[in-house]
């Protein structure tokens, strides 16, 4: 029956899945990350537990789905990208609360629910791309986007984007809404054009020279910079630095990848040896290497390729007291019609 109900969801949303025949150690991945992103990880927890793992992959809808199934679902964990999908995931009542000691001790307090509902696995940075040519400061903070200097010189993706609204609700969280919303007011004025496209369009109009910096996520230098199928994006990349935004103060905003347990859970058990498996030294290796990102594992180190882009200062702020802001933050970006871009 459950099979049978992974099956008629993945027909429902128009998903990819992976559905081998069902065993007695299983566990179903309801996913906002990409198959091919957390393959490697499965497999190798697969090979040292016996445990198959079953994944549904989706860009969006997965948490109201499984409050509709109800306890007739058959996901067990749900990962996502974003702090507000696992925020959200709890809100909607889809979430259970987990203590367990592994993941209590591998994963910080800060990236990890205060009521044991989501837990971070990995973390990624909210950096400025700046053009090497145009672009001479190594150094920046997130409020000197406003400043007047940078008129007709910033790209970034819409302001509702759930990466969009992690900064601004990071701003909330240290600055307060007036003054979040003044800067906010002052960094659509200094837009090159309407908000529009991904992280990495934004390092491509450097390049094209239509603006000098943007907004993006550390693991799309990763990305661009090994991208053999695409080759332009590393000419993309090569046009560009990283800056680590407010380094020298309270800390770059982080982001995170992460996961819950499933409120009915039908594979409780096999579904908390997974999630003890991701925050692994093990699973940390292979996110560093894979997906270049940032293991939440802090005697794990990044891989080589992300060294090299140099170290930063992450905001120590709880992203409990960012996903109560995400509301506001979204309700600002309305307010001054950011996505309208500049006047």
């Amino acid at each position: 029956m459950k099979k049978t109900m992974l099956a008629a969801l993945a027909a429902t949303l128009g998903v990819s899945a992976s559905l081998p025949a069902l065993a007695a150690g299983e566990v179903n991945i309801y996913s906002y990350r990409q198959p091919f992103l957390i393959e490697p990880i499965l497999e190798a927890f697969t090979k040292e537990t016996g445990i198959q793992t079953n994944v549904i992959f989706a860009k969006k809808g997965l948490e109201a789905r499984m409050k509709a199934e109800g306890e007739n679902s058959p996901a067990d964990l749900l990962l996502s990208v974003d702090i507000g999908k696992l925020n959200g995931a709890k809100l909607e009542g889809v979430a259970q609360p987990v203590k367990n000691a592994v993941l209590e001790t591998n994963i910080p307090a800060q990236y990890r629910d205060v009521d044991g509902q989501w837990f971070g696995l990995t973390t990624r940075a909210r950096v400025i791309y700046a053009s090497k040519e145009r672009v001479e400061q190594t150094s920046i903070t997130y409020e000197e986007l406003a400043d007047p200097k940078w008129k007709g010189r910033i790209c970034t993706r819409s302001g509702q984007h759930v990466y969009t609204i992690g900064l601004i609700a990071s701003m909330i969280a240290h600055k307060g809404e007036e003054e979040t919303k003044t800067w906010l007011e002052g960094v659509k004025a200094n837009l090159a054009r309407r908000p529009t496209g991904n992280d990495r369009a934004q390092v491509k109009s450097i390049y094209a020279g239509e603006c000098d910096i943007s907004l993006g996520n550390t693991y799309y230098m990763g990305q661009m910079q090994t991208n053999d199928k695409e080759p332009e994006q590393k000419d993309w990349a090569e046009s560009v630095r990283i800056l680590f935004p407010n380094s020298e103060d309270r800390g770059t905003h982080v982001n995170i990848s992460g996961v819950l347990l499933a409120k009915y859970a039908p594979n409780k058990d096999n579904a908390i040896k997974l999630m003890e498996y991701l925050a692994s030294d093990a699973a940390q290796h292979l996110y560093a290497e894979v997906n270049f990102e940032y293991p939440v594992l802090e005697s794990v180190e990044p891989s080589k390729l992300v060294k090299s882009w140099g170290s930063f200062k992450a905001d120590t702020i709880s992203l409990n007291k960012i996903a109560d802001a995400r509301t506001k933050a979204s309700e600002l970006v309305d307010i001054v019609d950011f996505d309208a871009g500049p006047n």
